[in-house]
């Protein structure tokens, strides 16, 4: 439910938040006791508290007026940090060749869910990945989350 929620959140502001020059990562719809909604966004030049702020007030106008969630929420607009989310097939192209963590939504073979590998190319909606010396082609249906691995130099 909270996923099928954040993705009609998504749907709602993406354009707003893409007029105003960022790109939407992911939406998430956390709830169990304080319910939060957190946007992750970005853009070419990086991400600001000033664009969080900018964003935050211009998608708090949209949700006050559409009211798409239930009860209250806290607002958060965040970048997507060094193991930024991994949302679409553009995501991952953008980071051909680094290291991803990324789990299943089921056993692959019966065995792992969680794999962390290398993005070697991304054809269509599926991704290939290098995992323990391995090819490891995945369907964009088949992952459940994906992150990347912070690379520290």
């Amino acid at each position: 439910m909270a996923r099928t929620l954040a993705i009609r959140i998504e749907a709602l502001l993406r354009p707003e938040i893409e007029a105003l020059g960022y790109e939407l990562i992911v939406a998430e719809y956390i709830t169990g006791g304080a319910a939060t909604l957190r946007l992750y966004v970005d853009s070419p030049q990086g991400i600001t508290v000033d664009d969080c702020e900018t964003i935050s007030h211009q998608v708090s106008g949209v949700l006050d007026v559409e009211n798409p969630l239930p009860g209250a929420y806290t607002l958060e607009v965040s970048s997507p940090g060094l193991d930024r989310p991994l949302v679409t097939p553009d995501h991952f192209a953008r980071f051909v060749g680094e290291e991803v963590r990324l789990s299943l939504k089921r056993p692959r073979d019966g065995r792992r869910r969680r794999f962390r590998g290398a993005i070697c190319a991304v054809e269509d909606d599926q991704i290939l990945l290098r995992v323990d010396g391995q090819e490891l082609r995945v369907g964009m249906q088949e992952i459940e989350s994906a992150r990347l691995v912070p690379q520290f130099k």
